[in-house]
């Protein structure tokens, strides 16, 4: 079973007629249930012992290596698109807002064809499956999100709405194409099995271009007709559709269009095209008649094409406000009364409804993931469509849907770092909410730990940047790293956790008479000043590194400030007093005077608490004669030091 990074609720809900409860644990890419036996008073329980765990949805998606692609890629958008200026107005932000919009689905796109090619390669049946429900889902997600582009962001007015809706179909009924491509790559392409329905699929497209080149090929094999096939091409050519950016106007373009199809219905009327039913099926189409199309079913395949080519070639400037007028009949008219209305169908009707809160609310109940939903709303919400609509706990859609779908990525092992800059997005509750993710983040390596840590202080994030230095620090110490916990206890400004790693410093420096990290010590700067304990590790390195440039006098000064300063344990004034006999045995007087009084002192300090120690008899006897011995030899090297400093210095104090 996978592990949950957090902790799940746990609810209790009792099941009276079993005797049992079901609990359920909600945990960040999974919902797990398991069985209590809890047995109520006075209830005897049946039934076989033992709890078992069910899992009972998992999260499959942030798993796939190729749909990971998708999530990467589209941060990468998300993230370029927070930065469009707020400030310029809607109008001039459009076409960014359409090029980021196709961005996303450039990326959808780019995913579905690798799961086609993987789905199609893999020997793995159940594995197979899985792409093909993928590919389905991602071609879903890509038809909403076309027809949401069109009408909502891209807002086409009426005549340009057509044209768009025509693309989009274009683009998501491409069957057409590869049957196509069978028939000219045959020996008599038409005399092919598909020919025909490969000219009526380009007719209901409205690529009356290429279905003119197919009917060339066929017109060639009936000489007779050919005047009816020239017919056929001249009404296909000179059908009008609406030019966006030429001069003439809607006005002017309806009137042509009303002129031309009343061309087409008066051969149609005076039986041109009877003596071939192919070509009348064509004139049908062209004229709009709605019987003609609905037998034309299993070429359309879908209501929402059946709409758009009737609108074509009957309303070809509808007005977005009325699209869902002919959605909804068109969708009536396709389905027979047994056909059950599927999810997809609903959205988008919704969306020729221009119900954009409808169409977000069934994504998030119909799909499997928040990535769409919280990437279209984020989208819609730049554009300034979704400003009126507040939830009611604290944060507008767009926030709420990001904050899900980011706190679904850290659940991932690499992709959590992608959702930090979706909470960095959300000025409401962004803040709080990766506070609280990001320290569930598993520090698995040191290197993963620095990386959360360098987000943390980047946001200032004081409290997690401590707890997560302070895990590490602890980490380290129990591993023997005393150099790793100090850096990170010094991180962490722990002053309690510096001062016990330094004791394990002394302690192994007494121990094995030398320091280990000795880099780190020797760059401690300023924060040696963390702890009493620290600052005094750090000094007395650097009474090791003068000893050892035979800086002989500046290393004497600085052992003696170590202990008259208190800076220095008790504990630890015998290592430093074994440590002055050297210089005390120096032919040179390094110690002045004063100096080696205040050593006599401390020496005598020192040896006081010994004594007490001794009498309570908390010291083994032979420990205390070997400090005994040290105790003499100093007093001994203190002695001849004093006399050669008083010589020295000439004068004698009474």
């Amino acid at each position: 079973m996978e592990e949950v990074d957090v902790e799940p609720t746990v609810t209790n809900i009792p099941e009276i007629r079993h005797g049992k409860h079901m609990g359920f644990a909600w945990g960040p890419g999974d919902i797990l249930v398991y069985e209590t036996h809890f047995k109520p008073s006075g209830y005897t329980l049946s039934g076989p012992g033992g709890s078992f765990i069910h899992k009972v949805r998992k999260d499959e998606d942030i798993n796939s290596p190729i749909l990971r692609k998708l999530f990467n890629e589209s941060h990468h958008i998300f993230v370029g698109l927070q930065t469009i200026n707020d400030d310029l107005p809607s109008k001039s932000k459009r076409p960014q807002f359409i090029s980021i919009s196709r961005n996303y689905r450039s990326v959808i796109r780019a995913c579905m064809e690798e799961l086609q090619q993987v789905a199609v390669s893999t020997r793995d049946t159940e594995k197979g499956t899985q792409y093909g429900n993928q590919v389905s889902i991602l071609l879903a997600i890509e038809l909403i999100w076309n027809l949401c582009e069109v009408l909502f962001i891209d807002a086409a007015p009426a005549g340009s709405l057509l044209l768009h809706l025509l693309d989009w179909v274009r683009l998501h009924k491409a069957d057409v194409d590869e049957k196509a491509k069978d028939v000219l790559q045959s020996d008599s392409p038409a005399e092919h099995h598909n020919y025909w329905d490969v000219v009526v699929s380009y007719v209901l497209q409205g690529r009356l271009e290429e279905a003119r080149q197919m009917l060339v090929k066929q017109a060639t094999l009936q000489p007779a007709s050919r005047n009816m096939y020239k017919l056929m091409d001249s009404l296909l050519s000179k059908m009008p559709f609406y030019n966006p950016g030429g001069t003439q106007t809607l006005t002017e373009f309806d009137v042509k269009w009303r002129n031309w199809h009343e061309e087409v219905d008066r051969y149609l009327k005076d039986n041109t095209f009877a003596s071939n039913r192919h070509l009348e099926l064509i004139c049908k189409i062209l004229v709009g008649d709605e019987d003609t199309l609905l037998e034309q079913k299993e070429l359309l395949s879908t209501w929402y094409h059946f709409l758009v080519t009737r609108l074509l070639y009957s309303h070809p400037t509808v007005k977005p406000t009325d699209l869902h007028y002919y959605a909804q009949s068109c969708l009536t008219m396709f389905l027979d009364s047994r056909s059950v209305q599927e999810p997809l169908d609903s959205i988008l009707l919704a969306a020729f409804e221009f119900d954009i809160y409808l169409v977000i609310k069934d994504c998030s109940i119909v799909l499997n993931n928040w990535w769409f939903v919280a990437h279209l709303t984020d989208l819609l919400d730049h554009c300034k469509l979704l400003q009126s609509h507040n939830l009611n706990f604290g944060s507008n859609m767009r926030e709420f849907l990001l904050l899900e779908y980011a706190s679904g990525l850290f659940t991932h092992h690499s992709l959590w770092q992608c959702a930090v800059d979706y909470f960095d997005h959300c000025p409401e509750l962004g803040r709080a909410c990766l506070e609280l993710q990001i320290e569930r983040v598993p520090l698995d390596t040191e290197r993963k730990a620095l990386k959360v840590l360098r987000i943390c202080e980047e946001r200032q994030m004081s409290e997690q940047v401590r707890s997560i230095c302070k895990i590490m620090a602890m980490r380290a110490l129990r591993n023997n790293r005393l150099g790793s916990a100090l850096s990170w206890s010094i991180r962490a400004k722990d002053a309690a956790f510096a001062t016990l790693i330094s004791e394990r410093f002394l302690q192994d420096y007494c121990a094995k008479g030398t320091f280990s990290d000795l880099d780190l010590i020797d760059n401690l700067g300023p924060a040696m000043l963390l702890s009493d304990r620290l600052t005094f590790l750090g000094k007395y390195r650097e009474f090791h590194k003068l000893y050892g440039e035979k800086r002989f006098k500046e290393a004497a000064k600085l052992l003696l400030s170590l202990m008259t300063a208190k800076i220095a344990p008790q504990s630890f004034w015998m290592t430093l007093l074994t440590d002055a006999l050297p210089l005390l045995e120096q032919k040179e007087v390094i110690f002045s005077a004063d100096q080696t009084y205040e050593l006599m002192y401390c020496l005598e300090e020192l040896t006081s608490s010994l004594d007490t120690a001794a009498s309570g008899g908390e010291r083994p006897m032979q420990e205390e004669d070997v400090e005994q011995t040290k105790v003499e030899l100093l007093r001994l090297s203190l002695a001849r030091n004093l006399a050669m400093a008083i010589i020295k210095e000439g004068t004698v104090e009474t």
